[in-house]
């Protein structure tokens, strides 16, 4: 079970990127001539870049590179490439961590724009979905368990 986690969090390091780029959402005005487009993270981001940079610089910083810092992190104290003593600073990467609360409002976006405009999911909001439940359980067994290095040959 240990080695499952061990490289399940090896794979979220090439999943969440692969997530940030797939289309999370389709969304359009609810008319037949108008076509839907793809929303992804990283869409979103640019999008958010034009318009504020600041803004778009802290979600940048909390959205995409603590949960993916926290994640290398994890993956590098699982093979006993880092002390345990850097747990404490991964769980506070953790803290700061905004992608599940991004993916919730994700979810209030779509459910509130039903009514005005067509909105229909995409694969890639499964995908960041399962990235964001997966990084959450290997978080907490690193925080109730911490990882014993991998046996070396």
């Amino acid at each position: 079970m240990n080695a499952a986690l061990r490289y399940g969090n090896l794979a979220l390091l090439a999943l969440f990127p692969l997530a940030w780029f797939a289309p999370l959402l389709r969304a359009g005005i609810d008319l037949p001539l108008f076509g839907l487009s793809e929303i992804s993270i990283i869409s979103g981001l640019q999008a958010l870049w034009q318009s504020d940079v600041y803004l778009a610089l802290l979600v940048t910083v909390f959205a995409l590179f603590a949960p993916y810092l926290k994640t290398i992190g994890l993956a590098l104290l699982d093979f006993g490439l880092l002390s345990p003593r850097a747990l404490p600073a991964l769980h506070l990467l953790g803290k700061l961590a905004m992608a599940d609360i991004f993916l919730i409002a994700l979810y209030i976006i779509v459910v509130k724009g039903v009514g005005l405009a067509r909105v229909e999911v995409a694969w890639g909001l499964y995908l960041f979905t399962a990235c964001i439940l997966a990084s959450l359980a290997i978080s907490l067994r690193h925080r109730h368990n911490p990882p014993n290095p991998p046996d070396t040959v």
